[in-house]
C-alpha cells in the first residue's frame, strides 16, 4: 500500500502565535543592553499607533499639488521616483519637507502617551539609529526630562555631549534639507555606505549588536544594510565563538527567512501578529 506523504504543517514550521520570545533571547539581549551593547534601530512601525500617515497618503498630497488625480500618479513610479519628480517639479524639496513635518507630528500627549516610546527612554541606551525623518524619539526623552542628542550630520557628531542618548537620523531630519534621504537619487547616493552617518554606524556596530524594531521582513532598505554590515564584520573577525551582529523584531516570520537572515548572523525575535502593538511593546519591557 502506497500512503500518500503528509503535508507539512506551516504552523509548525512558521510562526506559532502562543510562542513567547524564548527565555535565551530576552536574558542575552537584555545582558547587552545592560552593558550598552545594544544599539535599538528604529523605524516607522513603532509609530503606527500615533496615527502618523502612509506613504500613500503623502504621496496623494503631492499628486494634487502636482495637479494629477492620485491613482494616476501613483502609476508613474515608485514613491521614492514620485518623491524626485515633486522635486524636480517645484525646484526644492523644501516644500515637501514642509507638508511632511506637519502630517508627522502627533500631539505632545500622543507621545507621552506612547509604551514603545516610553520604553525606549526607560532602556537608556547610549545610542539609538532610526530611518524616521521626525522627532517623535527625541519628544519622547523631552517630555520625560530626559535629555538627548540629534546627530544627522557631521556637525552633530562632533557636538554631540557625553552621557546622554544619541538619536542618530540614518536618513536624515526635518530640520536639514541636505540630510533627507527622499528621493531616488538620493536614496543611491546611501548605497554607497560612504557619508560620515554610515562610517560613524560602522564604527558603534564593532562589538555591539543592532535591534530592529518596526521594520518588515520585505523592506529591502533595511536588508541591504543587514548584508553590508555583515560583509564588513566577516572581514574584521578571527574565528571563535560571536553573537549574532543583529536581532529583527518580526511578525509571523517563517524558516525561509530566519534560514536567509542567519546566513548574515541575524537573528528572528519572533513576535504576534495578532496584536502587533502590545507584543512589541511586552517584548521592550522584557528588555527592562
Amino acid at each position: 500500500m502506497i500512503r500518500r506523504a503528509s503535508r507539512p504543517n506551516p504552523r509548525r514550521r512558521g510562526y506559532n502565535s502562543r510562542r513567547p520570545v524564548s527565555l535565551i533571547e530576552a536574558a542575552t539581549l537584555r545582558e547587552l543592553r545592560r552593558d550598552g551593547r545594544l544599539i535599538p534601530f528604529v523605524g516607522a512601525g513603532l509609530s503606527i499607533p500615533l496615527g502618523l500617515p502612509s506613504w500613500s497618503r503623502l504621496i496623494d498630497s503631492i499628486a494634487g499639488q502636482l495637479g494629477y488625480d492620485p491613482d494616476v500618479y501613483r502609476l508613474n513610479g515608485t514613491k521614492l521616483q514620485l518623491a524626485e519628480y515633486y522635486v524636480a517639479t517645484t525646484g526644492s524639496i523644501g516644500p515637501l519637507r514642509s507638508e511632511m513635518d506637519r502630517l508627522f507630528d502627533p500631539t505632545d500627549d500622543a507621545v507621552r502617551g506612547s509604551a514603545c516610546h516610553r520604553l525606549l527612554v526607560e532602556m537608556k541606551p547610549p545610542l539609538i539609529y532610526t530611518t524616521n525623518y521626525d522627532r517623535i524619539i527625541e519628544r519622547g526623552f523631552e517630555l520625560r526630562g530626559v535629555p538627548c542628542h540629534t546627530v544627522a550630520n557631521i556637525d552633530d557628531i562632533a557636538s554631540a555631549p557625553p552621557n546622554v542618548t544619541h538619536v542618530v537620523k540614518f536618513h536624515g531630519t526635518f530640520s536639514d534639507d541636505a540630510s533627507l534621504v527622499l528621493t531616488e537619487s538620493s536614496y543611491f547616493d546611501r548605497l554607497d555606505f560612504e557619508s560620515a552617518i554610515d562610517i560613524k554606524l560602522r564604527a558603534d556596530t564593532l562589538g555591539r549588536s543592532l535591534l530592529f524594531v518596526g521594520y518588515g521582513l520585505s523592506d529591502i532598505n533595511i536588508r541591504y544594510l543587514l548584508y553590508k554590515l555583515h560583509k564588513l564584520r566577516d572581514r574584521l573577525r578571527h574565528g571563535g565563538a560571536r553573537l549574532p551582529s543583529a536581532y529583527l523584531a518580526a511578525f509571523g516570520a517563517g524558516e525561509v527567512q530566519r534560514a536567509l537572515l542567519a546566513r548574515w548572523d541575524v537573528a528572528i525575535v519572533e513576535l504576534d501578529p495578532i496584536d502587533k502593538t502590545r507584543s512589541t511593546e511586552k517584548f521592550l519591557e522584557s528588555l527592562l
